[in-house]
């Protein structure tokens, strides 16, 4: 999945900096203030928590194999990048513009993965979201866990009304996740991202949130 919105730039010899993609304004105060600090996501085999910097070394391991990078922009390079845009969240949190839950397995500390939202226009409630997993842990159904999990916090927390994935066409897992939990191929964007000097299409996945309702409802409000 593409890990938007930033996009780390390393230049040999030079310090790591970041490009970090400009955000939309301050989107509605939530009723429970989660932009003073992410509430904790319980679910069977995992955790979802607030990112913290001691979750950057994790991280790199996870989200920079090949396996795992092949369909995401550029991850940071180093641990060092990773601390800076796990303080750049932070701030991006506070601000009320973004949100980005780390993935803990049952039984560890160590942070595996990663669910993003960011408000695309608060006014009409449209937002985006994107995640990465560590390869090791695919197939292991805590995506499907995770997801779910934060879908209920875009929709009931955070006000968000449509919620936006974009998808590499050529990308089968990560479309297949997507409409595990109740995403619709809405259309495709050509040549839209680009890794490595080539241009890839991407899918444009979509839920509303009378949707995501009835996809609880068909679930009959099972928590898992």
């Amino acid at each position: 999945m593409e890990m938007m919105p930033y996009h780390p730039h390393e230049e040999p010899g030079q310090r790591l900096s970041y490009n970090w993609a400009p955000l939309p304004r301050v989107a509605p105060s939530a009723p429970d203030k989660w932009q003073a600090k992410l509430p904790v996501l319980e679910g069977p085999r995992l955790t979802l928590r607030e990112l913290r910097i001691d979750d950057a070394a994790a991280l790199f391991a996870e989200l920079t194999t090949e396996e795992v990078a092949r369909f995401i922009s550029p991850p940071p390079s180093s641990v060092t990048g990773f601390e800076n845009f796990i303080r750049w969240a932070h701030r991006e949190r506070a601000a009320g513009r973004y949100a980005c839950f780390a993935l803990v397995p049952e039984g560890e500390t160590r942070a595996v993965g990663m669910f993003q939202i960011r408000w695309l226009d608060a006014d009409k409630g449209i937002a985006e979201w994107g995640f990465a997993i560590g390869s090791s842990y695919w197939g292991t159904g805590m995506f499907l866990i995770g997801a779910r999990r934060v879908l209920d916090f875009a929709f009931e927390h955070m006000g968000v009304q449509r919620l936006e994935a974009r998808a590499c066409v050529a990308n089968a897992r990560g479309s297949g996740a997507l409409r595990k939990v109740g995403a619709v191929r809405e259309k495709v964007l050509p040549g839209s991202f680009e890794r490595h000097g080539e241009r890839l299409d991407q899918a444009l996945w979509t839920i509303g949130r009378d949707d995501w309702r009835l996809v609880n409802a068909i679930r009959g409000g099972r928590r898992h």
